[in-house]
């Protein structure tokens, strides 16, 4: 169902049984998936490819350009994936030069005034809170959940499954499956409910909580941690997905949590 007071761009590919609310804008350069809805307000400029069965909610700004001094108008796309949610006033970027685009995955929850910027890649199943804010080229893997008020730099990554508690502020990339609050960034434990929850059994859960007590608890060095992981644990899936991910990191990752710090 489309509005006659909606803007739509006659080349805009529109799929079937998608509803466009008054005073929505649709520029030239976009693809709407079937059964999508979106709301009153809400601006869709060129370049977005946006997947079936979303709700982009009044206000939110879809596939704007970089907010990137070095961006020239070159052609780009943000892609958003089915069944996502994105809730009012938030702002998604398209990509530059770099990547050519900016991904938002299946099954995502956008809350109000989300910022995702340039070249991030957002995976499938993520939640991002209220006002969470990515610089350019952030990756976030799968099933990762940010709170409210998290300002990430540019360049981090955050791995799949991980929880950052509100208002936290990340130069550092974040490894799989933990949860990390305080300032600076620090891990604070594994995301065992969260694990629960996705489905990981007791002894996979009690694998990744070994790991992380030699990375983070045991007192020794980050190069003395990863020599007695890789010699005394056993061999597992976890421990090939935390160790691949920290073997790749560009940032290097948090730190454990200090005790008695603020």
């Amino acid at each position: 169902m489309h509005q006659p007071l909606a803007v739509i761009h006659p080349n805009a590919i529109i799929g079937d049984n998608v509803t466009i609310s008054p005073f929505v804008t649709i520029e030239d350069n976009v693809v709407i998936g079937e059964g999508t809805w979106i709301g009153p307000n809400a601006v869709i400029m060129s370049g977005a490819r946006i997947g079936k069965n979303c709700k982009i909610f009044p206000g939110a700004v879809v596939s704007s350009i970089p907010q990137d001094l070095k961006f020239q108008g070159e052609d780009s796309i943000l892609e958003i994936g089915d069944n996502t949610i994105i809730r009012e006033y938030c702002t998604l970027n398209r990509g530059t030069s770099a990547n050519q685009k900016t991904v938002v995955g299946n099954n995502c929850l956008l809350m109000s005034y989300v910022h995702i910027a340039h070249d991030c890649q957002v995976g499938n199943n993520c939640i991002l809170a209220n006002n969470a804010t990515l610089a350019g080229h952030v990756v976030v893997e799968e099933n990762a959940l940010l709170g409210g008020m998290v300002a990430v730099h540019q360049f981090t990554r955050i791995g799949a499954y991980s929880m950052l508690g509100g208002g936290v502020l990340l130069n550092k990339d974040v490894p799989p499956f933990v949860r990390v609050a305080r300032y600076p960034a620090s891990f604070i434990g594994v995301n065992v409910i969260g694990l629960r929850r996705k489905g990981f059994n007791a002894d996979a859960i009690q694998r990744i909580q070994d790991i992380y007590h030699q990375l983070f608890v045991v007192s020794q060095n980050r190069t003395q941690a990863v020599s007695a992981i890789h010699n005394q644990l056993p061999k597992s899936k976890e421990l090939d997905t935390i160790m691949g991910f920290i073997d790749n990191s560009q940032n290097g990752i948090i730190k454990g949590l200090r005790r008695g710090g603020v």
